[in-house]
């Protein structure tokens, strides 16, 4: 696999484009769900983008040291 820094540019939008889209969803549907299931929804997304954040920060610290 190609390891170039523009392919690694285009899983990161892609993943936050999937991110938003499903948040988006969730909200579309949030007004016809029971709010615990809104709410572990929520926390669900919460969690997936937090891991995010956490995998790209430990990567820019392995690509730049500081």
């Amino acid at each position: 696999m190609n390891n170039c820094p523009l392919e690694s540019e285009r899983q990161i939008m892609l993943f936050l484009v999937a991110a938003l889209l499903l948040m988006g969803i969730m909200l579309g549907t949030a007004a016809h769900l029971p709010v615990p299931v809104t709410v572990v929804a929520a926390a669900v997304i919460a969690g997936w983008l937090l891991v995010f954040f956490l995998r790209e920060r430990r990567h820019q610290a392995e690509v730049t040291p500081r």
